[in-house]
């Protein structure tokens, strides 16, 4: 197995590897939106992004694990957008969770590729670890943590955080049946009372 430029850190260190890494995942995301996952070649995502065949493979293997990417990449810029600093979760929906089912909603393709029964285990761990670390800051109040830092066991915050994806993952696979906001709201209510059995126990 070849390791990716990603895996070897240059992506963070060379601008023109972020450029054409950022390309590739933007066109596959434009093209996701138009036919499914499967259906897409390595030729199509670098005929459409302007760079060779072989330009694409020094930096995937094939077009499944661009798609891993694009959707780790897009999960971590979600995660990072949720402020680092606030208070315990309210009593009306927070903005977090529409934004999580709006996002999901925005790119459904490729999310129901890689999170269905024959996605990308990387995908569904990777969205599920960085829940739970939202989670975690959420529920406890000490603001995010960089996404680099792990967090202490904390039973609650990996229960929801599993519990989010499961609900999220069956809402994809069955065509987002509900908007994202009555998703949102009624998700709240669960995610509120485990937080408020958490925080009696602690008392």
């Amino acid at each position: 197995m070849t390791t990716s430029t990603r895996d070897r850190g240059e992506e963070q260190a060379d601008p023109r590897v972020r450029r054409t890494t950022a390309a590739l995942r933007a066109t596959l995301i434009e093209l996701v939106q138009h036919r499914d996952l499967s259906r897409i070649s390595v030729a199509d995502v670098a005929e459409r992004a302007g760079v060779s065949r072989s330009t694409f493979y020094d930096h995937y293997r094939d077009v499944h694990e661009l798609a891993a990417a694009a959707c780790t990449a897009m999960i971590d810029e979600l995660i990072e957008a949720i402020p680092r600093h606030h208070p315990a979760p309210p009593e009306s929906p927070p903005d977090t969770l529409l934004t999580f089912f709006a996002h999901l909603a925005e790119h459904a393709s490729l999310y129901r590729s890689v999170l269905g029964p024959q996605g990308s285990a990387r995908v569904m761990d990777h969205v599920r670890h960085r829940a739970t670390v939202a989670v975690y800051a959420h529920r406890t109040g000490a603001g995010l943590p960089d996404l680099a830092t792990d967090i202490p066991h904390d039973v609650p915050a990996a229960f929801t955080a599993g519990a989010l994806l499961s609900v999220a993952t069956d809402w994809l696979q069955r065509g987002c049946p509900c908007p994202p906001a009555e998703m949102a709201a009624l998700t709240l209510p669960l995610l509120l009372t485990l937080y408020r059995e958490d925080t009696g126990r602690r008392a």
